[in-house]
């Protein structure tokens, strides 16, 4: 048997315990079939779930991560859990992508308690999804040391993400298409790319540069910027006091 046939994803969800976990109980007690590596968390509600979670799920070799909540005006403890859930997970992706890696491996659905064959059907077709992927990091062409340091570098980055959501990006709509169509707006790619985009240039940057000193074309080719972009990063870190230049090795390092 090839190694693409046997391959097994690494799968977690966290789900609310309110709706998508009665959801999932339903599943099993229906026997409706799904894979049985699908490893499931739950939380009291979907809007609990932190970037930092699934940042830190993606670091410890999970394949993809599937975040299942109760419908949106359907929420337990007030309207905003499930939204703030929508919110933190369309912007995910666009982290995971920015950074390199396919934003299918995160995934948000809504299932009630009522809807057990829903759930089955959607853990089928995620995880059917993720093994066409194959590994984290195998399909995006990125190699494990790579991939570490750029999840290294987000995760650095979530208290600084947070609160450009908080006082840049707290939208609210009525609907999952409205949010979709802002998230992948010129808007958003706008304030995105002026705030979390900068920062964390910079952020990979520092992360690759723990690992000892590097130059200009090494850097970029491992984050796939440009020479120019790069420079102008550690231009900028260096007036920060973050990196120096050494002469002699012609590279960078921290400081």
């Amino acid at each position: 048997m090839s190694a693409e046939l046997a391959f097994k994803p690494r799968i977690l969800g966290m789900i609310c315990n309110w709706c998508t976990y009665g959801g999932a109980d339903l599943a099993g007690v229906s026997r409706f079939q799904y894979p049985t590596y699908i490893r499931l968390i739950r939380v009291m509600c979907s809007g609990r779930v932190e970037l930092e979670h699934i940042l830190r799920a993606f670091s410890n070799g999970q394949d993809g991560v599937f975040i299942g909540g109760c419908h949106l005006n359907d929420c337990h403890y007030n309207t905003e859990g499930n939204y703030d859930a929508i919110r933190m997970v369309l912007h995910g992706k666009k982290i995971l992508e920015h950074i390199g890696v396919n934003p299918e491996r995160l995934r948000l659905e809504w299932v009630s308690a009522g809807e057990g064959i829903r759930f089955a059907n959607i853990m089928n077709e995620f995880s059917t999804k993720i093994e066409n992927l194959g590994p984290l990091g195998k399909s995006e062409g990125i190699d494990e040391k790579t991939l570490k340091s750029k999840l290294e570098a987000v995760t650095n980055l979530v208290p600084y993400i947070k609160l450009v959501e908080m006082e840049r990006l707290r939208v609210r709509f009525k609907s999952d298409e409205e949010y979709h169509r802002f998230f992948i707006s010129e808007e958003f790619n706008r304030l995105f790319d002026e705030t979390v985009g900068e920062k964390l240039a910079i952020s990979q940057i520092i992360s690759l540069l723990r690992e000892g000193p590097q130059t200009t074309g090494e850097i970029a080719k491992v984050l796939d910027l440009t020479p120019s972009e790069v420079s102008r990063h550690l231009n900028s870190s260096s007036r920060q006091g973050l990196v120096r230049y050494e002469e002699g090795r012609k590279c960078f390092a921290l400081a």
